[in-house]
This record gives C-alpha cells, structure tokens and sequence, in this order.
C-alpha cells in the first residue's frame, strides 16, 4: 500500500512548526524535508527517522523497521504526537546535512 497524499499532508502538518516543511514523491513514496533537509522517510503511512546519535535516548521506546527492502532499520516515529515529533525533528535538523546537488 503506497502512502496517501493526506496522510503525508497529515505528517507536515504535526511538523510544521520546526522549519520549512516540504515533501517530495520518490519512488511511490515521499520524503520530508525540514529547511531542504531530509528528515523523515514516508512508506506505506508510515514515517521513519534515521537511528542516530543525538535522538537515541529520545526514541529507545520506539518501534523500529525497514523502510523499504534493502534499507537500513529505521525508528518508527509516533507522528501522532505532535509535540514530541517536533523534538525529534527539531534535534536531527540541527545534524542533518542540506544535500549536495547532483551534477
């Protein structure tokens, strides 16, 4: 099941408040991106953060999974509490580089 418009909409809604919130469709999928970082990955209604450092202790409840096969295992992000997302995109911003543009 690929991820619907209004449920990504839903997701940049929760996070609005971090920074410019943008999402872009890739592969049926989408990603978000905080300030043209990418910060969440969307499959299947469900968003994923990348397992780094500085959000660890802040996700060591959460559920984790594959985004997709082949893809690194990922924290499930409860998108449905609206104040803790913003933490954690609020702290992963902060080490999350702008992608280099491809040539």
């Amino acid at each position: 099941m690929a991820t619907s418009i209004d449920y990504i909409e839903y997701v940049c809604e929760q996070i609005k408040e971090v920074g410019d919130v943008r999402y872009k469709k890739m592969f049926g999928e989408y990603m978000v991106y905080v300030n043209d970082k990418p910060v969440i990955i969307v499959c299947d209604n469900t968003p994923f953060v990348k397992q780094l450092d500085c959000i660890e202790e802040l996700m060591k409840n959460a559920d984790k999974g594959y985004p997709y096969n082949g893809a690194k295992e990922h924290y499930i992000l409860d998108i449905d509490n609206a104040d803790f997302c913003r933490q954690i995109i609020s702290t992963m911003e902060k080490v999350i580089q702008v992608p280099k543009p491809r040539k």
